[in-house]
């Protein structure tokens, strides 16, 4: 599986990046993943060998790259319940100043060069990401909706808030069929509702499930979320889902 390290050029700077896809000398549909706030690290990246493995590019950006390239924090190997407080004292910091602004901004970079690869053909694209990846997937497919043509989030964070730029605000705007997979406690039973209920009113071909028996970031191996039930379930969403949106040659 040929995998590489890449330089993204964006407005702020250069994110690096990993990428994996199939070994065929062919090209293939672009997905772009967006890392949960733990940031880019081995577990994501075998997640993005499994998903090339099945016929696609994957382009993972480091989203922290403002502060250096990945990992930004110092990380255990497996984050158990103990090394929480500690992995995202650190962490939160960089979230809260990744802006909406600077988000999209990203985005633009992102998807003119995951588009631009040798390896990717032409034709839409999709958008996939855990906890706050699935609003930055959400977000870019919105203001992308001709480019993105599947948005995938698992255990997000954030996506009905009071803001007036709530990602479930913005689904008006998505051209793309979308799946989002909840743990047991990501939102509240009147958030959802307030989800399903946009994602209605927008005509969105949509599903939206809680994943029984699961906690927030139950696809993530190198923690103590960790579910393994529920990662198969994840690709037995979000496999289909590129399938019917992405054209394979």
């Amino acid at each position: 599986m040929p995998t590489k390290t890449l330089q993204i050029p964006t407005e702020d700077g250069r994110a690096d990046a990993f990428a994996a896809f199939p070994d065929h000398g062919e090209r293939h549909p672009g997905v772009l993943l967006y890392m949960d706030a733990i940031g880019l690290r081995p577990v994501l990246e075998q997640m993005a060998r499994e998903l090339a493995g099945h016929g696609y590019y994957v382009l993972v950006p480091n989203l922290f790259y403002r502060h250096g390239p990945a990992p930004v924090a110092e990380l255990p190997e497996y984050i158990g319940e103990d090394d929480r407080p500690a992995v995202f004292a650190q962490l939160m910091p960089l979230v809260e100043e990744h802006t909406t602004d600077r988000a999209l901004r990203d985005a633009d970079a992102y998807l003119k060069f995951l588009t631009a690869q040798p390896e990717v053909s032409a034709g839409p694209v999709a958008a996939i990401g855990y906890c706050m990846g699935a609003v930055l997937a959400t977000r870019t497919a919105a203001a992308h909706p001709d480019q993105v043509a599947a948005v995938a989030g698992f255990h997000p964070g954030f996506l009905v808030t009071d803001a007036p730029d709530s990602p479930h605000r913005l689904v008006h705007s998505l051209g793309a069929e979308v799946h989002i997979g909840f743990a047991e406690n990501d939102l509240p039973p009147e958030a959802m509702k307030e989800l399903n209920q946009a994602l209605d009113a927008a005509g969105v071909d949509y599903t939206t499930e809680i994943y029984p028996g699961t906690v927030h970031g139950f696809t993530m191996s190198d923690t103590s979320a960790f579910n393994p039930s529920a990662l198969q379930h994840h690709w037995d969403r979000l496999l289909p889902l590129l399938d019917r949106t992405l054209t394979k040659g």
